[in-house]
């Protein structure tokens, strides 16, 4: 073992900033810990315990240590155990009694010395082999002669030890642990840093001991409103404690009846706060209970705990308070920052789940007031307002808004036009239709603004599309028919803005402009013509810059390539048979051109949509489709090679289903290039489970397309399905309710098509068996139930 000077040295070398150095320090502690890692180990406590040492050399001492005693993975976290407990007692002794004497001297904070004596306590105290560390911690807290630095760490190394250990470990410890986080808490302590180290290690240890709680939770309820309280402390303590009212709540939901008062008092008070710290977890605190008050209702019949209603009787109170805190939203600050204003909008929303429309008269009038404020902020936080409680709404209360909310959409206030886009995107269902020309007008405008806000306009489109269909099931005409190219034309424009990318403005505008083509009128075929036309365009342009691009630029095009084929799907399902005929030789070979040069280059995506084309197509020519057969299977078997690309493999056994409804016999000079790579896959143990259910329903399928061609795969294929049927699986889970029926599928499209086969007689018996059996077992779906029905329909000749 090297000199203690050496190890020092090249503990503080390994936060050097030149590399070499570095190297050489890490390299010196490898070695000392593959030579003789007890007496390192030994060799570093005592350096750890050395207060004349270098603050550094004694972090990273005490770093080590934790290191080469803790892991987050469990198998290295228990070998690392054995290794401890596997060391001579004599070594183990002297570790433990400089880490426990190091604490207090080590001004870091948090404490390293309180971290590795907690990574040793986890480990020891299972075997009942340092009891006298839980004798010592509360001493070293509530003893008379502590100073702050001792204290502090004290209370550092309870949280940390009572955080690693699981529920019922320290049952015989936790009065005592829990005197001193108390006496830590206490507004007598003089020293904040004290206090937050008792209210952080209350918070770490709520967990571990909430077995006590039947007992001390008034006591631990009170202390903790206790600490929100004393406004002198600073703010992170009352932050802490308030995460320890939301956690207690989570966890304790009952103890909060005797103290709801206090907890009421001092929550409310905090959420008026000046430090933005403070007022948000005592809005997330309500946020907490609110959604635990909701779980609790709808868990009412499974449950003995039931919602004491805190959050209805509390609303009068808490709504004025959040919404002027909604006022105070800082213009430039994202959707998702974490401020007491985002932090309020949450809480409405809750708290309307929570209490339903009772909230109704503590935020309406605020939004019909304020929602065409001269302020911009009261304008902002009336929409937020609204937009935080519009599910809980009348109807009849959300009609009169809508004029108002168009005339937001010209807001000079992006965060403004930002919220309102959000409301009318979910509100597009009950515009009267006098609004119908300004509410598109607006919205069209708007697709030019900031990608948050153009964002949210392509969700209100895909909304105000839905609803038009509604409204028109024919399918014949529709509401939106004066502005339906408007809109087309200017989703189109949007879907390929500069910059796209930023919100996923793109994305939306193809989505929206998806909806708008499949909800489209027969009176709108012009549209789906000129879309089809510019979206090919489009397609063919992506394509020819493949060969130009770099692979950092891969990524781009293979989502630009999806989503063309999403929105080519969608415009073949409208176009009449004749256009889509006239289509479909430049559509093949651009699906082609795709899959070809997908492999290796593109995102494994693309091939799955292409595949998802294919099948619009083959929907269109029906038989006709047949022409492109000899090109296109060699590419869709290379697909069917790849169950290792989850999605693009279903879409294309979906495809290799569809192929088989529509070209039924047709398909049967094809399925030797076919079946083969399907068995393959299924008795492949590489293969994932989940990719060979819809295979064996594939199967199924094309027994029941090909008929009597089937005979020459029946025998490989019912052996398989024989085996398969008899493997045990828990009945419970979603994959053997899947195999099962992916099973009765292939059953019941290969005795359809063989029907009076000697080849399938064999089996029946087995089969019914199955049947039986699932049926017994009371597992059986309502699909289950049908084929089991059509199956035994289909055996019917094999049993008389």
């Amino acid at each position: 073992m090297a000199t203690a000077m050496e190890l020092i040295a090249a503990l503080e070398h390994t936060a050097s900033s030149d590399q070499n150095v570095l190297l050489d320090a890490n390299k010196y502690l490898e070695e000392a810990a593959a030579g003789n890692l007890p007496e390192l180990l030994k060799a570093l406590s005592a350096v750890l315990v050395d207060p004349t040492n270098s603050d550094l050399a004694r972090m990273a001492a005490a770093l080590f240590i934790k290191n080469h005693l803790y892991s987050w993975n469990d198998k290295v976290k228990q070998k690392k155990k054995k290794m401890w407990l596997q060391l001579p007692s004599e070594i183990r002794e002297v570790i433990k009694y400089n880490l426990l004497a190091a604490l207090g001297t080590d001004n870091a904070r948090p404490s390293c010395a309180a971290q590795s004596v907690a990574v040793l306590a986890i480990i020891e105290q299972p075997a009942q082999r340092w009891n006298i560390l839980f004798q010592t911690l509360p001493n070293y807290v509530t003893g008379e002669g502590s100073n702050e630095l001792l204290r502090s760490s004290a209370l550092e190394a309870i949280g940390y030890i009572c955080q690693g250990m699981q529920c019922g470990m320290l049952e015989s410890e936790a009065k005592r642990l829990l005197v001193a986080i108390g006496h830590g808490m206490s507004e007598d302590e003089p020293c904040h840093r004290v206090r937050l180290a008792a209210t952080t290690a209350l918070h770490n240890s709520l967990e571990c001991i909430k077995d006590i709680f039947e007992t001390e939770g008034k006591r631990i309820m009170l202390a903790v409103c206790n600490a929100v309280e004393i406004t002198t402390t600073i703010a992170h303590t009352r932050v802490v404690a308030l995460q320890c009212l939301a956690e207690l709540v989570r966890l304790r939901y009952q103890l909060l009846e005797p103290c709801i008062q206090e907890v009421f008092c001092v929550t409310l008070a905090a959420m008026k706060a000046n430090d933005d710290a403070v007022a948000l977890q005592s809005i997330e605190f309500w946020s907490t209970l609110c959604q635990k008050e909701i779980d609790l209702d709808m868990e009412s019949q499974e449950t003995i705990e039931q919602s004491m209603q805190y959050a209805r009787e509390a609303m009068p109170w808490l709504m004025p308070v959040l919404i002027k805190r909604l006022a105070k939203k800082n213009e430039f600050e994202a959707e998702d920052a974490s401020n007491p204003a985002t932090a309020s909008s949450v809480c409405i929303k809750l708290m309307a789940k929570c209490c339903n429309n009772d909230i109704e008269p503590h935020v309406l009038p605020f939004i019909l007031e304020n929602i065409e404020s001269q302020n911009w902020e009261l304008r902002h936080a009336a929409a937020m307002a609204l937009a935080s409680v519009l599910y809980e709404l009348d109807i009849n209360n959300v009609i009169p808004l809508v004029e108002p909310l168009i005339h937001l959409m010209s807001d000079p206030r992006v965060c403004v036009r930002d919220t309102t886009a959000w409301i009318l995107g979910r509100i597009c269902s009950v515009v009267p239709e006098r609004h119908l020309a300004a509410l598109v007008t607006c919205l069209l405008q708007n697709l030019h603004s900031e990608p948050s806000v153009a964002s949210k306009v392509c969700w209100a489109f895909r909304g105000l599309s839905k609803a038009a269909r509604r409204n028109d099931p024919t399918g014949e005409t529709c509401a939106l028919l004066p502005y339906i190219n408007s809109i087309a034309e200017g989703l189109l424009e949007t879907s390929d803005r500069s910059g796209g990318a930023q919100d996923n403005v793109n994305v939306a505008a193809y989505e929206a402009l998806n909806r708008l083509i499949l909800d489209s009128p027969q009176d709108c075929y012009l549209m789906v013509q000129h879309t089809t036309q510019v979206i090919y365009e489009r397609m063919q342009k992506a394509i020819e810059r493949k060969p130009i691009i770099g692979s950092d630029c891969r990524q781009q095009l293979s989502d630009l390539l999806c989503l063309l084929c999403r929105t080519l799907k969608c415009l073949l399902s409208k176009l009449s048979v004749e256009d889509a005929r006239q289509v479909s030789d430049v559509i093949m070979e651009a699906m082609h051109s795709i899959l070809r040069s997908s492999a290796g280059c593109l995102s494994g995506e693309v091939p799955g949509n292409v595949c998802h084309v294919v099948s619009a197509l083959v929907d269109q020519l029906q038989l006709q489709f047949e022409k492109y057969l000899p090109d296109f299977m060699p590419i869709l078997i290379r697909g069917l090679q790849t169950p290792q690309n989850y999605l693009s493999f279903c879409a294309t056994i979906e495809l290799t289903k569809n192929l088989c409804h529509v070209l039924q016999g047709q398909m049967a000079a094809y399925c030797d290039g076919v079946v083969p790579v399907l068995m393959n896959n299924l008795s492949d143990p590489s293969v994932h489970r989940a990719i060979k259910t819809p295979i064996l329903s594939a199967i199924g399928v094309m027994a029941c397309a090909i008929g009597g061609h089937f005979e020459k795969y029946a025998a490989q294929v019912l052996e398989l399905l024989h085996n398969a049927s008899d493997v045990q699986l828990d009945s419970t889970t979603d994959y053997s309710c899947e195999l099962r029926e992916s099973i009765l599928e292939a059953y019941a499209g290969i005795s359809y098509g063989l029907k009076g086969s000697v080849q399938l007689e064999p089996h029946v018996r087995h089969i019914i068996s199955l049947i039986e059996r699932l049926a017994q077992d009371g597992d059986m779906t309502e699909s289950m139930t049908t084929l089991a029905a059509n199956l035994t329909r289909n055996l019917s000749s094999y049993t008389n």
